[in-house]
């Protein structure tokens, strides 16, 4: 059953969007600084920040919310500007980054929910 909308629940679910699009635009710019360690880092911390987000609110909707903040601010990274800048290059880990992160972002937020209620005293079944 599906929680109700409260203004606590929607800040958190803002500020984990905010979040993962830290983590995404950190992941970017520390992925080929020190390759291959800087890509694992970002891999980590993609995870990381997707399942903390999970955990955190105790639904899937965190990890999605976490997730979706990464893929925005990774697809927005993406595009070159006018001036011919951009921050991915065409190589192994850039690729590595945005298909493993996006990867590892799709399984936090649909297995990192918790399976036994977060209450004591709460059954399962109801």
């Amino acid at each position: 059953m599906a929680q109700p909308l409260k203004p606590a629940r929607i800040l958190l679910h803002l500020l984990l969007v905010a979040i993962g699009a830290v983590a995404g635009a950190a992941g970017a710019l520390i992925q080929a600084a020190w390759f291959p360690g800087g890509l694992l880092l970002a891999l980590l911390g993609a995870a990381g920040v997707c399942y903390g987000g999970a955990r955190a609110t105790g639904t899937k909707g965190g990890g999605f919310a976490a997730g979706a903040g990464w893929l925005v601010a990774v697809i927005l990274l993406t595009s070159s500007r006018p001036e011919g800048d951009f921050v991915f290059g065409a190589g192994l880990g850039s690729y590595v980054y945005l298909l493993g992160g996006m990867a590892v972002a799709v399984m936090c937020a649909t297995v990192a929910a918790p399976s036994q209620p977060m209450r004591p005293d709460g059954r399962l079944g109801k």
